[in-house]
């Protein structure tokens, strides 16, 4: 019976993940490298690439030092009720329980043209909406809880007897958080880093409805896919999500590889 469940499992994975990967990527090639190539060296896939990554980046480190200093509170933060440390345990997992376009479309609201914040900021020559700034946070809204629940556990299983023995012997909080936390929730910290860079790479939804689309303004490689797919664009709708997919099998590996440093198997 084990043998059946397990030969089950490998066909359903073949047939939902090695297949399409398999075609897709012969779909990227049937054109040959030079037409790929043109694909990808496109100005507006070049620019979708770069913004990605800009999107990307500034969200892991936003989300590193957020998630991180979050997880701290809410297990540490002895000054906090238990209905307050709930209720922001419920807001942290509010990402999960909404559609991302839900998300996106609740920061179109906000902090979009038509609301009071949107115009403010506007006024000031800072556009949120349908610009960078509502991408970075559109996709932090939709990463923020990865970071949190990686370090929460491991926050909650070292205890605080360590970094009280510190206090007690004359160390400052900042150097205890170094000294004495830090070493026992690095591996978890770069595992949730990896899964932050993994979310905020696909993100298309939240992404979508807050920048707009903007060609060599606001698109990203995800929504670069999106446009070619609708304009049957096959060949670099299929080489961009294969550039895509070769990261994201990259940082399948380096999550396993933060797996085993942190003695999971």
């Amino acid at each position: 019976m084990n043998k059946l469940w397990i030969a089950l499992t490998y066909a359903v994975f073949t047939v939902l993940l090695i297949i399409p990967l398999c075609k897709m990527t012969l779909a990227a090639f049937s054109g040959g490298l030079g037409e790929l190539g043109a694909a990808l060296s496109r100005p507006e896939a070049l620019h979708a690439f770069m913004m990605t990554a800009l999107v990307v980046v500034t969200v892991t480190l936003l989300n590193t030092l957020l998630g991180m200093m979050t997880a701290v509170y809410l297990v540490r933060g002895t000054w906090m009720s238990r209905g307050l440390r709930r209720l922001l345990n419920s807001i942290v997992d509010l990402p999960y329980a909404v559609s991302p376009v839900i998300g996106g479309l609740m920061i179109v609201l906000l902090l979009g043209p038509g609301s009071a914040a949107g115009t403010f900021f506007e006024h000031i020559g800072f556009k949120i909406v349908y610009a960078f700034p509502g991408m970075v946070i559109a996709t932090l809204f939709v990463t923020f809880p990865l970071m949190v629940r990686e370090v929460m556990p491991v926050l909650q299983e070292i205890g605080t007897q360590q970094e009280e023995a510190a206090s007690t012997l004359g160390a400052y909080s900042w150097t205890t958080f170094w000294k004495v936390t830090w070493p026992s929730i690095r591996w978890a910290v770069i595992y949730g880093v990896v899964l932050t860079i993994a979310r905020a790479l696909g993100e298309f939804g939240a992404v979508l409805v807050v920048s707009g689309n903007i060609i060599n303004r606001t698109q990203t490689a995800t929504t670069l896919i999106y446009q070619d797919v609708e304009n049957f664009n096959v060949t670099s709708a299929n080489g961009a999500a294969l550039v895509l997919a070769a990261f994201s099998i990259g940082l399948m590996l380096m999550m396993e590889w933060a797996k085993k440093r942190r003695g999971v198997h």
